[in-house]
């Protein structure tokens, strides 16, 4: 079964840093891309940030870029979001996706930041 896991969500000040990570298993991970989405309460979900099957590749939401980085670890089956420099407005559910014929999206981790 496709299972994709997000962990490392927390509660911080305004200006620190997280690092999230998405393990997944279940499928041949080199051969998806994996994208990082958010939903805050009473709001649409977003895409924040996509990475290729290589890693050569990546996109960010415009209010992420800059501060969040993406990338993947092939021989680990992981894929890491570091945010730095976060902010209230990214206070939000947090989970990885991918796609093989269809979207499986994974357990969420909430990151909460305090301003």
């Amino acid at each position: 079964d496709v299972q994709l896991q997000a962990f490392g969500g927390g509660l911080v000040q305004t200006g620190r840093y997280l690092t999230l990570s998405c393990a997944a298993s279940g499928f041949t991970f080199t051969d998806y891309a994996i994208g990082w989405f958010r939903q805050a309460p009473g709001k649409e979900r977003e895409g924040v940030s996509c990475i290729n099957k290589s890693g050569g590749s990546t996109n960010y939401r415009g209010s992420v870029r800059g501060r969040f980085t993406i990338s993947r670890d092939n021989a680990k089956n992981t894929v890491t979001l570091q945010m730095d420099n976060l902010k209230p407005e990214d206070t939000a559910l947090y989970y990885c996706t991918t796609k093989i014929g269809v979207p499986y999206r994974g357990q969420e981790t909430l990151v909460t930041v305090s301003s």
